[in-house]
């Protein structure tokens, strides 16, 4: 006869059931771009009576776009470019910019290198040295080309670099990294010290990338002029695949948004978010806004400009490691000049092109006649917006 008696269960212990379930039950959704819409209100404005504008760090915009500070992105002319349209570029201080006196030959050679080849080429092209006085020289060529001199390094370069490019007037120092966190340990070196750095440094000086609330409110209460979101999301970037390290654009700005709130609310001081990465469209632009942003930061969206020095490429922000890729390099290709990738007149339909003028398109329809109105309009979970009754258009 089959013994009908039920097995007993394995014997586990209370500690190994509590953290079994704290995995699980701490899961978190968290949304990206793709996930959510923008829901109409109840009153639509003009687009032209839509302001962009905005103190930043204490500058003024007339758009909320900055240039990532990628080397395939910004060289002072590109800088020059973007101010005049009323926007502000990022130059990296550990890039090509600052190790050649003339970096148009090592810029090509790295557009130009086959698939296979190009991390090896990214690795020597970096293994130059950074000279002080292509740091100078290079700010004095942003201002002469009538921009802003902000500059970007990672904190491990900072403390060299920001007293000397504050020195030398530069006008807003960023300290970026794959993650900021407001502590940081190391056994072999002494780590920057943030509140230390921005009370002593004589310009503003903001910080990033982070997707952390907590974290970010730590950055604020240390004296970051604002501080910069996004660990990933990138097109050229791979610390999400490489890494497994990232959250969903979305949820990383509003988290961080709110840190600036509070912040805001317990000091009076209001320390702008950037959000850093993962859009492409102009839609993209608009859901960054509505989820807290106060300015957007772009990369690839800009490679793809007649000004840009990538030629139509584009990689990571700092040199490969030779064991471990921080970044690959991406074919974008060039679409036009800069005005007509922000201001069109667009010639593709995907929302690519045109891209200030399809933000303020979206805010006029949601009735936001500012940004910090933006911010304050209603998102809704989405997944389907983007594909319903789009069925013709998929099938092309």
């Amino acid at each position: 006869m089959l013994d009908q008696t039920p097995t007993p269960a394995p014997a586990t212990s209370a500690a190994s059931r509590r953290i079994f379930h704290s995995k699980v039950d701490t899961i978190r959704p968290t949304y990206g771009f793709e996930d959510v819409s923008l829901a109409p209100g109840t009153s639509t404005i003009e687009p032209a009576d839509v302001a962009l504008d905005q103190t930043f760090c204490g500058f003024p915009l007339r758009i909320p776009v900055l240039a990532a500070a990628m080397d395939a992105v910004v060289d002072p002319g590109f800088a020059g470019a973007l101010a005049r349209l009323g926007g502000l570029a990022f130059l990296n201080l550990e890039g090509v910019q600052t190790r050649y006196d003339d970096p148009s030959e090592v810029l090509a050679r790295i557009a130009t290198a086959a698939d296979d080849a190009v991390h090896d080429v990214l690795a020597e092209a970096y293994t130059a040295p950074i000279r002080d006085d292509l740091v100078a020289r290079r700010i004095e060529e942003i201002h002469a080309a009538g921009s802003l001199a902000a500059v970007a390094a990672t904190p491990g370069a900072a403390r060299r670099f920001g007293p000397f490019c504050a020195e030398h007037g530069a006008d807003l120092f960023l300290v970026q990294s794959q993650v900021s966190s407001a502590r940081h340990l190391a056994s072999g070196y002494d780590p920057l010290e943030l509140a230390d750095f921005t009370r002593f440094m004589p310009i503003p000086v903001a910080v990033g990338n982070t997707t952390n609330a907590e974290a970010a409110f730590q950055l604020m209460e240390q004296g970051a002029a604002a501080v910069f979101v996004g660990v990933g999301p990138g097109a050229a970037c791979t610390t999400r695949e490489v890494l497994g390290i990232g959250v969903p654009q979305v949820t990383a700005v509003s988290d961080v948004a709110a840190a600036r709130d509070a912040c805001f609310a317990e000091t009076g001081r209001y320390v702008p978010v950037v959000a850093d990465g993962g859009m492409r469209r102009g839609g993209e632009l608009a859901k960054a806004l509505a989820a807290g942003a106060d300015a957007l930061m772009l990369g690839s969206p800009l490679a793809k400009a007649t000004e840009a020095p990538g030629g139509g490429t584009n990689w990571g922000m700092a040199a490969p490691s030779p064991v471990l890729p921080r970044g690959t390099r991406i074919k974008v290709g060039t679409a036009g000049s800069l005005e007509r990738i922000l201001f069109g007149p667009a010639h593709v339909t995907d929302g690519s092109e045109n891209l200030v003028g399809a933000l303020r398109q979206s805010m006029a329809a949601l009735g936001a006649g500012s940004i910090r109105d933006m911010q304050a309009v209603e998102m809704v979970y989405a997944p389907a917006a983007q594909t319903e009754g789009k069925s013709w258009q998929r099938g092309r």
